[in-house]
């Protein structure tokens, strides 16, 4: 349930992976979305009865929300693909209010909240909604999964929730002390399988094969299922849930009695709350499926399910991240996939209900409580803290937990503003001073009252009679600094000193989120320039001891580079790499993937070898783990979020390929079996070799080593936790070749099947400035311009059509079959 804009899923650009696209027949695409539905059915079912049950709303209320959800957003939402129902973000919002005015007054809520949703929605302020702090979001998110499961944890226990967090959380005590065995038995019994169920296919053996194949039921139908059987089996003295028969007149919107303000208050958070859920979830939903939605209509959808469902006696309903990755997921094709998951849902609600009355309170409750504690992510909580944004996140939290939703927003969002604040007058004054004695001041960063004190002492503590020179950024500077300045510097020249004022902007300057300034980082999307001065460094005579001059390049290092990068290094020391790419190229010494690439510390995750290859798994004579675990690592642990895999020319193992070396006789060497994991390219380059868009191969060569880019990128989906995270959307993959005889570099187009060149920015356009190659690191540095990297949008892997090469393979014996 838990919500992370900041790193929504990305399209993937491989065709194997994604979506078929409009070619797709209509039975195809109809049969799709009747398997998504049944999919998304059997999740939603336990999910909306345990909503409803954490709330303290009848349980048919949560398949209402969810039949409407299903129904009337699918129909009339901007987003196809994705599925409303009840939410879990307002659960504790939805309790409170049927605690303070009874259920049919909050269906009257929930009906309002839907009439301002289709007024919001037809004044086309829908993206507005998008400008609330991730931060503020995920803290909301968290704040109610972890009330949701100190309450559900009552259930589980055997006994019932109180009216509040607090009051649930005083109350544990005395309901740990006198649980309800029968129920935790039931309760422990369902969390096992929720959390054990998606495991089932990491079980080796032919045992592995079966548990993949149980694993493709929905786990929550799995766990609530295996309860209710355990339960039944052993007829334990438990409390099931009850399913009242529907009664219109018992549904029907009342009046809320209480003052007007505490009314509106309740309507305006409602609407909020399930607003911002549903356009993040949509917009998180759209780049899953690679479309773009429409979030004012979207909206204008969600209002009026939420008026037919306070009608009908629903809860509120808002936009699923959980109901609608599962759809995207399963194939669902178009808006039909969520239309027939509200017809299943109204279906099971009218036949299936004496099957539902076996199921157990203390079942739901374990399933509400997991899903509580999953909206705790701790990957949002490592991406806040990250972005430095963690006491945002914190305080929205905790107040949510103690004074409720609407509270713990406002204490979030005032924290994000006094933060905010903090960091854009936040200002640093550095004295320094000279050999002869003059001093420097230099500030960064806005100049502003707050900043009044701090200028103050740097410059009672200049000597009187001293030479000055105050160099300011260029920042804002406001009226109490400007007098503060002009002030001192006026009785600093009556001393007897000299005074200069200089406002130089440093257009490589960047100010950190915590008011650090970096100097020397490019403008573009990277922090650090290449630090090396490596143009010219190889017309050096050759030593005869080439460790000695490995040594001199340290020592010339520590000498110049070192004190400039330092600060970047120990910033990378305290909280460790969090590299965005996986950066897999060969081990070729001309190969310098920071020059190229205009990166720096931190920003790749490299992985070099002979032939930039991938080997695939099980091939014969030639498996190896080193990449796929460097892979792995990547993927899981660093959570990268695109992997290219650069190729480059006059590659020796691609000459060695066409050679024939890896199949010579004899006892094979670690290089011939290393090489072996070439063949696939091989073959690809007879079946469907790759091509340039603008030029033709130099020859065959050439050609083996872009095809060998096209199936390194197909060999990386046999990794499970590649396959898994392009499925999910949220890896891409990359093609890259680099011309050194050009200094040119390509990337793979996925749609025309070509290699592109990457263009440079018209700015830079012009030719650069060469710098001596005697200059030292310092001297390359000061004479360095920043470059930025060409952007290019990433393609993907699997877009070159089976055709034959005219540019040199035909005929070409190495090429024999």
């Amino acid at each position: 349930m838990t919500l992370d804009i900041s790193s929504a899923p990305i399209a993937s650009d491989t065709t194997d992976h994604a979506p078929p696209g409009p070619g797709s027949g209509p039975r195809v695409r109809w049969m799709q979305d009747l398997s998504a539905s049944l999919v998304v059915f059997l999740i939603a079912v336990p999910f909306s009865l345990g909503i409803a049950l954490a709330t303290g709303a009848p349980l048919t209320a949560g398949l209402a929300a969810a039949a409407v959800g299903g129904i009337v957003v699918g129909l009339l939402g901007g987003t196809p693909l994705q599925v409303s129902g009840p939410s879990a973000a307002l659960t504790v919002i939805t309790a409170g209010l049927i605690a303070q005015y009874g259920w049919r007054a909050t269906c009257a809520i929930t009906l309002a909240a839907g009439l301002l949703q289709l007024l919001l929605g037809a004044r086309r302020v829908a993206r507005t909604a998008l400008a609330v702090s991730p931060a503020i979001v995920h803290g909301m998110l968290a704040g109610v999964g972890l009330a949701i499961a100190i309450a559900q944890l009552h259930v589980v226990l055997g006994g019932s929730p109180q009216s509040s967090a607090i009051a649930n959380i005083l109350a544990l005590p005395g309901q740990l002390a006198g649980p309800h065995p029968p129920a935790v038995l039931i309760g422990s019994a369902t969390v096992a399988v929720l959390l054990g169920w998606p495991r089932l296919g990491r079980i080796p053996g032919r045992a592995g094969e079966l548990g993949a194949k149980l694993a493709r039921v929905p786990g929550p139908l799995a766990a609530i299922a295996a309860a209710t059987a355990l339960a039944t089996a052993t007829n334990l003295p438990l409390a099931h849930i009850e399913l009242p028969s529907w009664q219109p007149h018992s549904f029907v919107p009342a009046l809320p009695h209480g003052p007007l303000a505490g009314v509106v208050a309740a309507v305006l958070t409602v609407t909020a709350v399930a607003s911002v859920e549903s356009l993040l979830s949509a917009v998180a939903i759209d780049r899953m499926s690679r479309r773009t939605g429409d979030l004012d209509r979207e909206l204008r959808g969600q209002g009026v399910a939420n008026v037919v469902s306070g009608l009908v006696g629903g809860l509120p309903i808002a936009g699923g991240a959980v109901r609608s990755t599962a759809n995207v997921r399963a194939g669902g094709q178009s808006r039909w996939a969520s239309v027939l998951h509200g017809v299943w849902v109204l279906a099971a609600a009218v036949a299936l209900t004496g099957g539902l009355r076996r199921i157990p309170l203390a079942a739901l409750g374990a399933l509400v409580l997991v899903v509580g504690l999953q909206m705790m992510s701790f990957a949002h909580i490592r991406k806040v803290h990250r972005h430095r944004e963690f006491p945002v996140y914190l305080t929205t939290g905790l107040g949510v937990v103690v004074f409720g939703v609407l509270w713990g927003v406002t204490l979030g969002a005032a924290t994000a503003v006094l933060l905010a604040l903090y960091r854009l007058t936040r200002a640093h004054v550095d004295v320094l001073a000279g050999p002869d004695g003059s001093v420097t001041v230099q500030t960064h960063g806005p100049l502003t009252f707050t900043a009044v004190p701090r200028l103050s002492r740097a410059l009672a503590g200049i000597p009187a009679d001293a030479d000055v020179t105050v160099v300011h950024d260029g920042s804002f500077l406001d009226h109490a600094a400007y007098e503060t300045l002009h002030s001192w510097r006026s009785g600093h020249q009556a001393a007897g000193g000299r005074v200069s004022m200089v406002t130089r902007r440093q257009d490589d300057e960047v100010l950190d989120p915590d008011g650090t300034v970096r100097a020397g980082s490019s403008p573009g999307p990277h922090r650090c320039r290449a630090w090396t001065p490596w143009v010219g460094h190889h017309c050096i005579e050759r030593q005869e001891d080439p460790h000695g001059r490995l040594l001199d390049g340290v020592r010339v290092f520590q000498q110049h580079t070192a004190p400039l990068i330092r600060p970047e290094l120990a910033r990378l020391a305290r909280e460790g790499q969090t590299p965005s790419q996986l950066f897999l190229t060969c081990a070729d010494s001309r190969m310098v993937t920071s020059m190229i690439t205009n990166s720096g510390p931190g920003d790749l995750f490299t992985v070099r070898n002979v032939g930039n290859l991938v080997p695939a798994p099980f091939e014969p004579g030639a498996a190896d783990d080193s990449v796929a675990a460097a892979v792995q690592y990547a993927v899981e642990a660093l959570e990268v979020r695109s992997i290219t895999v650069c190729g480059h020319s006059g590659c020796g193992a691609m000459k060695a390929l066409l050679d024939g070396v890896h199949e010579r006789p004899g006892t094979p060497t670690p290089l011939t079996r290393w090489l072996r994991n070439g063949r696939g390219s091989l073959d690809r380059l007879r079946r469907a070799p790759a091509e340039f868009a603008e030029r033709p191969v130099v020859d065959l060569a050439e050609q083996l080593c872009i095809t060998n880019v096209v199936q390194q990128l197909d060999q990386l989906l046999a990794n499970p936790a590649v396959e898994r995270r392009v499925e999910e959307g949220t890896l891409r993959l990359v093609g890259m070749y680099f011309d050194f005889a050009t200094a040119q570099a390509y990337v793979l187009d996925r749609e025309a099947g070509t290699f592109s060149p990457v263009q440079a920015r018209p700015a830079e356009a012009g030719p650069a400035k060469a710098r001596p190659a005697e200059a030292g690191p310092a001297e390359a540095l000061a004479g360095a311009a920043p470059g930025a990297p060409a952007v290019c949008p990433p393609e993907g892997v699997n877009g070159i059509t089976d055709r034959v090469s005219a540019a040199g393979s035909e005929g070409d014996p190495r090429l024999a079959a």
